[in-house]
């Protein structure tokens, strides 16, 4: 088992602590094999009657991935690696969506990419004053994934498009409203709340113990967000230009820091997630990218500038205003090497 990662039963629960905290969660291949290994224990036994996720630390539940060592593979030539790290963790994220036992998720700081994976597909997912909810994934060249794709779908109007494209945080009222979380219970008490959970496992509590979350800050700029975000991505920087009030202003602006491919794709992507679609669907298209997003996308040169260089001027493949449907629905062509296949399938 891994040292970042404290599983164990408590009570009638399965627990998940994160411990990297000083490393805001971020998760590793070895915690993601460790998750997924408690996780089908867990389902076949009785006396586990619920599953809680939570992590140490105030600054971040799981603030993305570990993707160091997907760089350093990528960028000598090595592609395998991060298929096979991407096989496994969207394998992880459809066993938590379709868990069969309540899984109850505490999320507190940052919840980004990866921990949006981790935590937002339990099926009681708690938010308190610091939740920090955000896909920021084409920043550094890479499409909304580990489900994630799907939540943004299912958000209201043209929401997701908007949290996809600019990378937007979303505050506790924000996310209950987009469908990433479930009640507002405040961080003090979560420790009483868990530990009924422990010896009750009566998740209706929840309910009880929630109180009024904060004003959902993006429901007063749905009808800009619907206006803009509804188009391709010409269309919605089009749109933005259009308006002259400061929230168009600061969408635009988040909106040309970002990989244009990767914000094309997106929006290929989440087109694709109509009524009806499921989280292997979404995981399936989502791997369509970043199995050829190293080779063929923009993930090396996002990681560069963002996270190794810290240069923050990313030298994208594409201007905005020459990336083309083309290219986007190129980046979900099947996956080269084999489609993505969950547990059941491969038996």
């Amino acid at each position: 088992m891994s040292g970042d990662i404290h599983i164990r039963r408590s009570g009638v629960a399965g627990r998940i602590t994160l411990t990297r905290a000083k490393a805001l969660n971020a998760l590793t291949y070895d915690m993601v094999l460790s998750m997924d290994a408690a996780l089908k224990d867990w389902a076949a036994d009785p006396s586990v009657a619920l599953v809680i996720i939570d992590a140490e630390g105030d600054k971040a539940f799981c603030a993305g991935g570990d993707i160091q060592k997907l760089y350093e593979t990528g960028l000598a030539g090595d592609f395998a690696y991060g298929r096979q790290f991407w096989q496994d963790e969207y394998r992880m994220n459809a066993r938590l969506a379709e868990y069969p036992k309540p899984v109850v998720s505490f999320l507190q700081g940052f919840v980004m990419g990866g921990g949006v994976g981790v935590g937002c597909h339990a099926s009681h997912r708690v938010v308190c004053d610091s939740t920090q909810i955000a896909m920021p994934e084409c920043g550094i060249g890479l499409v909304p994934d580990v489900g994630g794709s799907l939540l943004l779908a299912r958000a209201p109007g043209w929401l997701g498009a908007y949290l996809g494209l600019t990378a937007a945080r979303m505050g506790p009222g924000d996310a209950i409203r987009a469908g990433f979380a479930d009640v507002f219970i405040p961080q003090n008490e979560w420790s009483g709340v868990i530990s009924d959970l422990e010896t009750s496992a009566d998740v209706s509590a929840l309910t009880y113990r929630a109180t009024t979350a904060p004003a959902a800050e993006f429901a007063a700029q749905a009808e800009a967000i619907d206006d803009a975000f509804c188009n391709d991505l010409a269309g919605v920087v089009q749109a933005l230009e259009g308006r002259e009030d400061a929230f168009s202003a600061a969408a635009q602006k988040a909106i040309r820091r970002n990989s244009p491919l990767a914000m094309a794709t997106t929006l290929a992507l989440l087109s694709r997630l109509g009524d009806g679609a499921t989280i292997r669907d979404a995981l399936r298209l989502e791997y369509r990218v970043t199995s050829r997003a190293m080779q063929h996308g923009d993930f090396l040169e996002g990681i560069r500038a963002q996270i190794i260089d810290k240069d923050r001027n990313p030298r994208w493949k594409n201007a905005l205003s020459d990336v083309s449907a083309t290219e986007a629905e190129a980046m979900l062509a099947p996956a080269e090497g084999g489609e993505l296949t969950f547990e059941e399938e491969r038996s």
